[in-house]
């Protein structure tokens, strides 16, 4: 599939995979609208693409931010071809140390911050009967760990909310939907975690072997350039030397 000029929409984009998403589409022609709450680092992402793109300054844990987000892209860009759902977090916690604002948050950013998101969009494939919708889940949403109650079961409800996605709108009105579920992945995520107990029970160093967010922009990448008549429902990806 050829991606020149394809409009593509990435949350998260500011840091992390979603950094490395943005520049990968940028890369392959798409004209990509770079959404985040940090507009400043967003401006300084445009100016290393190599193709155009538009900043759009989005919070998808407010509903009216999104809306407005969407309304802005497509009254510049016209259409949207691609959405990226990247924007997350990952406060780990153990479930006996209560830290109910973080699990919440945990929900209001990687579930329903997702689900806005598609809420959004789908008028506008629904109506080109076409596009393909990214949801960047986990290998946590499938195999769950002590910490991860919170962060796993967010990314498990994407992984599902994903079949149930090809079930109604591929076949209607030719929507292709992709769960990526990457394993331990080399960002800033950790820096969320505020759980002193688990910093403390859990090997974080350097030498854990981790992807590199480059990975996760090439596993887009393989899944939007398929062609029309193909869908990649699920890519699992872990680094080399990682049980």
């Amino acid at each position: 599939m050829n991606l020149e000029n394809k409009i593509a929409v990435v949350t998260g984009a500011s840091s992390g995979i979603g950094k490395a998403i943005a520049r990968k589409l940028s890369a392959e022609g798409c004209l990509v609208a770079l959404a985040s709450r940090n507009v400043e680092k967003l401006e300084k992402l445009q100016k290393d693409l190599p193709g155009k793109s538009l900043v759009v300054e989005m919070d998808v844990s407010l509903t009216d931010s999104v809306v407005a987000g969407f309304k802005q892209i497509t009254n510049n860009l016209g259409k949207i071809d691609i959405l990226v759902n990247s924007a997350g977090v990952m406060p780990l916690t153990y479930l006996k140390n209560r830290h109910l604002d973080e699990w919440l948050q945990t929900v209001e950013v990687n579930l329903k911050g997702c689900l806005r998101c598609i809420y959004s969009v789908l008028p506008h494939m629904k109506e080109q009967q076409s596009g393909h919708i990214i949801n960047i889940a986990s290998v946590d949403g499938k195999e769950i760990f002590e910490g991860g109650a919170v962060y796993g079961a967010s990314k498990a409800a994407i992984i599902a909310l994903s079949k149930a996605m090809r079930m109604e709108l591929s076949p209607e009105f030719n929507i292709r939907v992709t769960s990526i579920e990457p394993g331990s992945v080399a960002t800033e995520l950790r820096n969320d975690i505020s759980d002193q107990e688990l910093l403390k029970d859990k090997d974080y160093s350097e030498d854990e072997p981790k992807l590199n967010t480059k990975n996760i922009a090439d596993a887009v990448f393989y899944a939007i350039s398929q062609p029309e008549t193909v869908n990649v429902n699920e890519l699992l990806i872990k680094p080399t030397g990682k049980a």
